[in-house]
């Protein structure tokens, strides 16, 4: 099969979660829900529906939505008023349709469906205990620990069971479940990924972010507190928050890349984030240019920012490719190195002898970044210069965020005179770590309470990496190390 043409030099989206309770055609509801949040994952995706009788129904597929659930006949095989779906875009484990959510077992209270978006970091030592008390995993996904936990849980309700699992686990998820009596939806006690709530009509909706209220016409209500789970049934809304107090640690990331641009995110507009976060980069590092110009799609929100607070003139000067997916032909290496050029053009009458400031929101490993520089330069640009709209990655992601090792992180091995001769360009800068903060409405970082997870830029880790932990060779001992 062809491969994707792409060389991964991005930040792969997580994945995104939508549940209705008491909607109409919840299925369809759910279909259209995820359909919005396909930015957040295109690896695959699933829908279990809850019908009148108290039966689940299931449907799961790898590809995108519309290629899954286009198909009347599909979605006629989901009935209900009640359902949960799930995008994915794989942390752990490969791609595979076991792998594929919402998960869902029977267990002795009846059908259980769970949709998780984040990253477990214990995972794998709770799955080593689990299966030397002889439970059977049928996935590679650490999301499999949820169904397990709350099958040797010796609790009697549901949201008792779920409890006692979440205090189990170490991590990042947002998820949203659905048994016989009610749909329910939790976040980890920072908060790291988002969750929120919505009405429609009689029914609840839980989703991933605003965008995908918007699309089936639900009204917002609130985001889905840090440590909070939220119980809907027939009977309403109960909130629980069996968690101590902590501080939110809410991944910052969202506001910079992941969140689509007409979503609303804990209160705060991404689109309008992202143009102050422009501006701030450039009171920071402004150039002498003729033009400003975004890197598609994710960069233009920050560049018509950055464009607006320098008075340069903001131009279109990439064009980018909505409908390149898999290739066509069998990817060689030629047709590997012409994969940039499938996705985006450069606009040359636009950029043609021009001072051009490229802004992007990300440099990871700079292969892309070094690509578009030469696509801009062929074009008959006399200067570039990028700058980025948010600071040096130079740590890995654990939270449910698909990154490379640090090894393969540019700015984890460069300083950024090194980065901006590697990728071609007259000059490099990127947003401070105060300035991200102060584009978000704050004073600067405080290192005791950041309220943000921005562990990516510092290392500052607020969940423990067990996992990792143990997968690391020990540290020498002051006497061994002395010896050597």
């Amino acid at each position: 099969m062809p491969l994707p043409l792409h060389d991964d030099d991005r930040f792969h989206e997580e994945c995104g979660v939508f549940g209705v309770w008491n909607g109409s055609d919840a299925a369809a509801l759910t279909a259209l829900g995820l359909h919005s949040l396909q930015h957040r994952g295109q690896e695959a995706s699933g829908i279990v529906s809850l019908d009148e009788e108290g039966v689940f129904h299931a449907h799961k597929g790898l590809g995108l939505v519309g290629d899954i659930f286009g198909d009347a006949k599909v979605m006629a095989g989901l009935p209900g008023r009640a359902a949960v779906g799930h995008n994915r875009y794989a942390t752990t484990g490969e791609t595979a349709l076991r792998n594929v959510q919402p998960l869902f077992a029977d267990f002795e209270f009846g059908g259980f469906a769970v949709a998780h978006n984040g990253n477990l970091t214990n995972a794998a030592q709770l799955k080593r205990a689990l299966v030397r008390r002889g439970c059977l995993f049928q996935s590679t996904t650490d999301s499999e620990v949820f169904v397990h936990l709350i099958a040797i849980s010796l609790y009697s309700t549901v949201e008792d069971r779920l409890i006692d699992a979440l205090k189990q686990v170490q991590g990042a998820y947002s998820l949203v479940a659905l048994h016989n009596g009610a749909l329910i939806g939790a976040r980890d006690p920072l908060g790291v990924r988002p969750l929120v709530l919505g009405r429609l009509g009689q029914g609840w909706i839980l989703a991933s972010e605003t965008c995908a209220l918007d699309i089936v016409g639900a009204e917002f209500v609130r985001d889905v507190d840090a440590g909070e789970i939220v119980v809907i049934d027939d009977q309403g809304i109960r909130s629980l928050k069996p968690f101590g107090p902590a501080q939110d640690r809410f991944c910052i990331f969202e506001y910079i890349y992941f969140a689509r641009p007409d979503s609303v995110v804990e209160g705060t507009p991404v689109y309008e984030t992202r143009k102050r976060i422009g501006a701030e980069l450039a009171r920071e590092s402004n150039v002498p240019a003729d033009l400003v110009v975004p890197v598609p799609d994710s960069g233009v929100p920050a560049a018509m920012g950055y464009a607006s607070e320098a008075g340069i003139p903001f131009e279109l000067g990439i064009i980018r490719n909505h409908y390149v997916g898999r290739t066509f032909i069998e990817p060689t290496d030629q047709i590997r190195h012409l994969g940039v050029k499938l996705k985006h053009s450069a606009n040359r009458a636009m950029i043609e002898g021009k001072r051009v400031i490229l802004v992007d929101d990300s440099i990871v490993r700079g292969t892309t970044s070094k690509k578009i520089v030469e696509m801009v330069r062929q074009a008959g640009a006399a200067e570039v210069h990028m700058r980025i709209s948010s600071p040096p990655t130079t740590h890995s992601c654990y939270y449910g965020i698909d990154t490379p090792e640090r090894s393969k992180l540019l700015a984890a091995q460069h300083d950024v005179a090194e980065m901006a001769k590697l990728i071609g360009v007259d000059s490099l800068a990127f947003i401070s770590l105060d300035g991200l903060y102060r584009a978000l409405g704050r004073p600067g970082r405080d290192a005791a309470n950041p309220g943000y997870c921005d562990a990516c830029f510092t290392g500052d880790y607020a969940i423990p990496l067990t996992d990792r932990a143990e997968n690391e060779p020990a540290r020498p001992t002051l006497v061994q190390a002395l010896a050597r």
